[in-house]
């Protein structure tokens, strides 16, 4: 995803770096990225009306993510996080990540997001709920399959 430019992204989250993010090296430290991630999507999410973290009885419990790192990042950049479905499961979603550095036209990193789908008192997988679904539809990459 190296020279994926940001119109392959319907959504984006604009979220300002912190002078914590930086790590002894200057630059924000690796493990922040993934927060990064889990902004974009949950914010997404929550916004749209279909995450309720606190009293859902469906929610996503992440359980595979990755990141791959181009160019550095350090405070007081801000990172512009498109998000979009690479894969739309039963029980689970796959988000494609980009994050992008201020107006940089290319990512600065990139990575994937699993979600599968449980209902919160059993831990148990579930069908990805209908609205979830009709949400998710919203930001499907545009060369995938259905």
């Amino acid at each position: 995803m190296r020279d994926t430019p940001r119109s392959a992204f319907a959504h984006f989250l604009a979220i300002p770096t912190r002078w914590m993010d930086n790590d002894g090296y200057g630059h924000v430290n690796n493990v922040v990225y993934y927060s990064y991630f889990d902004t974009a999507v949950n914010q997404f999410l929550i916004e749209r009306g279909v995450l309720d973290i606190h009293k859902g009885e469906v929610v996503g419990f992440v359980v595979d993510s990755g990141c791959s790192y181009f160019s550095s990042v350090s405070f007081p950049d801000v990172i512009h996080a498109g998000i979009r479905v690479a894969k739309l499961g039963n029980s689970s979603v796959r988000y494609e990540i980009a994050l992008y550095r201020n107006d940089d036209p290319l990512p600065c990193a990139a990575g994937h997001f699993v979600h599968v789908y449980v209902e919160r008192s059993s831990n148990q997988a579930v069908p990805i709920p209908a609205p979830v679904r009709c949400v998710l539809d919203t930001i499907r990459g545009e060369s995938l399959t259905p």
